[in-house]
């Protein structure tokens, strides 16, 4: 492994993310992915296009781990950037739904606060993601 300990947290962060989504989209029909794909499609957790996406996080996250192995794996980038497009879907989706929701129902102080950190933290994966990706 090379680099510094704050790459070596990214990383080691970025693996177990993907790799706890994927288990829990495979296993346990839950995790991430399949709010992202219920929110944007409206899908159970059965859905063709929660498994894919729950095998491609596992796969990416275990690759990941393999890189900071120094066991390279040449199709990692992609894998990385099909789950970063997917959470980019789901951040412009929430933040469609978060404005028109406040159109229609009001939004006091301490909801704007709550929706505000949850943007925070779905942009960080998101450029974790990408970092992760090496494509941007």
């Amino acid at each position: 492994m090379e680099g510094k300990l704050g790459s070596f947290l990214w990383k080691i962060s970025v693996a177990l993310y993907l790799i706890a989504n994927g288990v829990l989209g495979l296993f346990f029909k839950g995790g991430d992915f399949y709010i992202i794909f219920h929110k944007v499609f409206n899908v159970n957790a059965n859905n063709p296009l929660v498994i894919i996406a729950s095998v491609i996080a596992l796969v990416a996250g275990i690759a990941v781990i393999l890189e900071m192995l120094n066991v390279r794996v040449s199709f990692l980038d992609t894998l990385i950037l099909i789950i970063a497009i997917i959470w980019a879907v789901y951040v412009i989706v929430e933040i469609i739904g978060w404005i028109t929701n406040k159109y229609s129902t009001g939004v006091d102080a301490l909801n704007f606060w709550q929706i505000l950190q949850r943007l925070a933290v779905h942009i960080m994966v998101l450029a974790s993601l990408l970092i992760a990706s090496k494509k941007f």
